[in-house]
């Protein structure tokens, strides 16, 4: 972000906080800690208090610079209980984070985590399955580090992914889609979740949608008459729309596979 700054490239540096913020702190961060802060008097939960409200502070100040008044009332408003802020943000000393801050290692199996648990929600979601409903999650192929996540972490991926438990498996099972992180496979056996059939005739149906969508867009771009007359925004509008679909149609496609296998 403060490269983004200084090269005078504000999207990209409002872009980066943003996301940050929004993917990393409140999607991700705020989700893995609500367990380590039920017990509110451990050691861990109070360690974690302490990281969260430093985190929020960073974010406070980097998002000064396009958020000042907001950002400028939170600070005041969540200063440590009975002292006064030393300065305002607007005065503050931009914030130096140095290598020290950087575990490699805790970011790397964070970010498998959520890989993890990313790649089972696209399934559940792709495949329609109730978000109330729970099914196992095997895993075929995993090394020692893989093995020693999933144990470190099995309570997290459990309830972010409604799984009801974790197990191995040596051989692929009948009725189950198949996902790949790194190394390992792992298995989700959806066949007594959902109706496959019904779910095939819906993903068949959007992706016949999808299908059609593409040939009218196609068919509206081919046409020289239309590309050369109409303004260069909606020719860009129509290239944009057809890529949206396309990516549409390609992850529809992706599902029936999977339920082709099942």
């Amino acid at each position: 972000m403060t490269e983004a700054l200084g090269e005078y490239r504000y999207n990209d540096a409002a872009g980066a906080i943003y996301r940050f913020t929004w993917n990393t702190f409140c999607d991700w961060y705020l989700e893995f800690t609500k367990p380590i802060l039920a017990d509110k008097e451990s050691a861990a939960a109070v360690e974690t208090r302490a990281v969260t409200a430093w985190v929020l502070e960073q974010l406070l100040h980097l998002a000064h610079p396009f958020m000042p008044f907001v950002t400028e009332e939170l600070w005041d408003k969540l200063a440590p209980e009975g002292r006064a802020r030393d300065t305002m943000l607007v005065t503050a000393d931009w914030p130096r984070f140095g290598p020290a801050l950087v575990d490699a290692k805790a970011r790397d199996e964070m970010g498998w985590v959520v890989r993890l648990i990313s790649e089972i929600r696209a399934v559940r979601a792709e495949m329609n399955v109730p978000p109330a409903a729970k099914f196992a999650l095997f895993h075929m192929g995993a090394n020692d580090e893989t093995r020693a996540r999933l144990a470190r972490h099995r309570e997290l991926i459990e309830r972010l992914a409604r799984v009801s438990e974790i197990g191995i498996t040596d051989t692929p099972r009948a009725g189950a889609v198949q996902i790949v992180i790194d190394e390992a496979t792992f298995i989700l056996p959806l066949a007594g979740v959902i109706d496959i059939a019904a779910e095939k005739a819906r993903l068949a149906r959007e992706r016949d949608k999808a299908d059609k969508e593409i040939a009218q867009i196609d068919k509206k771009l081919s046409n020289q008459g239309f590309v050369a007359k109409a303004p260069a925004e909606v020719v860009e509008e129509q290239r944009e729309r057809r890529a949206e679909y396309a990516a549409t149609q390609a992850k529809l496609s992706e599902a029936l596979e999977r339920l082709a296998a099942l």
